[in-house]
């Protein structure tokens, strides 16, 4: 497994493999990897012969620089996972590379209204700067897939906004959610939840699990409700929102025929604020 630090020795590896025929995918994560991650790479050998990874934490993606702060990374670990599951290469670029001194950052895309809806309203410009780096890393190692996984369902949406505003030749693959045994979404963020808020956080899989089995059963209203009635006693834990959604707007779905419904959920549990979600139809 290669490592690169700049595009430039990124490039230099991959134009021959493009030259020769091989269909390039490209993993993008900020590190501290887990299985879900894996997940990517193993589905990414479905449809590409060269494997990138990329980790690179990304500044302009961060609303509070706490949060960036902490946000964990434990290299060593993941270079291991990464050489284990059989990437070939593995792009970990300096913020310096990526946001050069003196080159015009200035970015702003039409992403489209569903960019302000739930995240975004939480998160104002994350999706800016969410697309920023994504065209950017795209730009750099320009492959022919890309893999994002569905617990950022809005993030996948929107870079699907921006590869649509570029015309851009990759095809974006979304990858199913990869849970632990008890229903617990995968998450880097994981290792921030403390006994208690890890016991908490299983309310985000079980009021979603409700609204799965009992779709047929009751209005959409309804379910919404008595979906948000599983946080109401629950200490230590804070709703910021939980919505049955058209997939393609991310607006409250009006009709159970619309062909993309999902049910979309993020609460603060403790200290550390978690998002999960699970597609209806």
């Amino acid at each position: 497994m290669e490592i690169f630090k700049t595009k430039s020795a990124l490039k230099a590896f991959l134009n021959p493999l493009k030259a020769s025929g091989k269909k390039i995918a490209l993993v993008p994560t900020m590190g501290a990897l887990h299985n879900g991650h894996i997940s990517l790479i193993d589905l990414a050998k479905e449809s590409a012969d060269i494997i990138i990874c990329s980790i690179f934490v990304n500044p302009t993606q961060f609303t509070d620089p706490k949060d960036l702060e902490k946000y964990p990374r434990p290299i060593e670990h993941d270079l291991a996972m990464l050489n284990q599951a059989g990437c070939h290469g593995v792009f970990m670029p300096t913020v310096e590379e990526m946001y050069p001194q003196g080159a015009d950052e200035n970015w702003h895309i039409d992403l489209g209204n569903a960019e302000f809806l739930l995240e975004g309203a939480f998160r104002k410009g994350h999706y800016q700067g969410v697309t920023q780096i994504v065209k950017k890393l795209f730009d750099a190692v320009e492959p022919d897939v890309a893999m994002f996984g569905q617990k950022d369902f809005q993030q996948v949406l929107m870079i699907k906004n921006m590869v649509a505003y570029f015309n851009l030749p990759i095809i974006l693959i979304t990858c199913p959610i990869i849970r632990e045994e008890d229903g617990l979404a995968m998450s880097s963020r994981n290792i921030h939840l403390t006994a208690i808020d890890r016991e908490n956080s299983l309310v985000l899989s079980k009021s979603l699990q409700f609204v799965i089995n009992n779709f047929e059963k009751l209005p959409l209203t309804e379910l919404e409700n008595r979906a948000k009635l599983f946080y109401q006693n629950l200490s230590g834990i804070d709703l910021d929102y939980f919505t049955i959604a058209n997939g393609n707007t991310l607006e409250p779905a009006k009709s159970k025929n619309e062909l993309n419904i999902i049910a979309l959920v993020a609460a603060k549990v403790g200290s550390t604020r978690l998002i999960d979600n699970m597609i209806i139809r």
